[in-house]
């Protein structure tokens, strides 16, 4: 038979209470929700002149649209390799730009020698964690999809979840893997109806639904105890040196 835990009246001794914090139900929910379509970005792994994971990017971006949501899909052609351009050049502003815009993103990406490609990582390595006081990824939501050249797998999408993680994103449960995606399109490049493309379907309805719930209390889930206490100590530092 399980025992229960009967806590302390104090409060744990390792905290501190000054940043300690108890989440609340009234909190969460937003004293206004914000009436504007979720604004959707969407990139894609390849530079082939046909791209599957282009065209699974153009696919989702019309269901998206469907769904009520506006998007942006960026072009990575002429994006350099991360440290071989300045952070001023074009490709990268407009990435940047685009990414200061949207409140969730898609990636998709081809599985190539078991992971996601080169381009679809140079994109990601090139979103800063932060510019200046704005971490331009943090509390943004995240689909994850990929395609295959043969059998299904979920190398890509495994390691997108990861970078996610690291960029401080709300990665949604669900996720996409379109396996010889070259028999899943027409001669219109327009996406053949097939179980993939209803789990297409599904991935986006789910990305526009925590987009809605989560967009405006963002700030609120990914703030830290840890961040406020670190922010706080800063501050103090900062004014003691002044004052000197």
């Amino acid at each position: 038979m399980a025992s229960s835990f009967a806590a302390d009246a104090a409060a744990p001794c390792g905290i501190d209470p000054a940043h300690f914090q108890v989440p609340s139900a009234d909190t969460l929910l937003a004293p206004a929700r914000s009436s504007h379509p979720p604004r959707i970005l969407l990139l894609y792994g390849s530079l082939r002149t046909r791209s599957f994971s282009r065209l699974v990017v153009e696919e989702s971006a019309r269901l998206l649209q469907a769904l009520g949501a506006e998007v942006r899909v960026f072009n990575p052609q002429g994006l350099p390799l991360v440290d071989d351009a300045p952070e001023g050049h074009p490709k990268v502003q407009e990435l940047h730009s685009l990414v200061r815009w949207s409140e969730g993103m898609v990636w998709c990406s081809p599985e190539r020698h078991g992971a996601m490609t080169g381009i679809l990582k140079t994109q990601i390595d090139w979103i800063p964690l932060s510019q200046g006081a704005v971490r331009p990824t943090q509390g943004k939501t995240l689909a994850v999809m990929q395609v295959c050249g043969g059998s299904q797998s979920f190398n890509a999408v495994n390691q997108m979840r990861i970078l996610g993680r690291w960029m401080r994103m709300l990665t949604i449960p669900n996720q996409s893997s379109v396996a010889k995606a070259y028999q899943e399109f027409d001669d219109q490049d327009r996406m053949k109806p097939s179980s993939y493309y209803d789990r297409i379907v599904d991935v986006l309805e789910e990305l526009v639904k925590f987009t809605l719930l989560t967009r405006d209390i963002a700030p609120l889930l990914v703030d830290r105890y840890s961040e406020r206490k670190e922010q706080a100590e800063a501050l103090a530092q900062r004014v003691q040196q002044a004052a000197m």
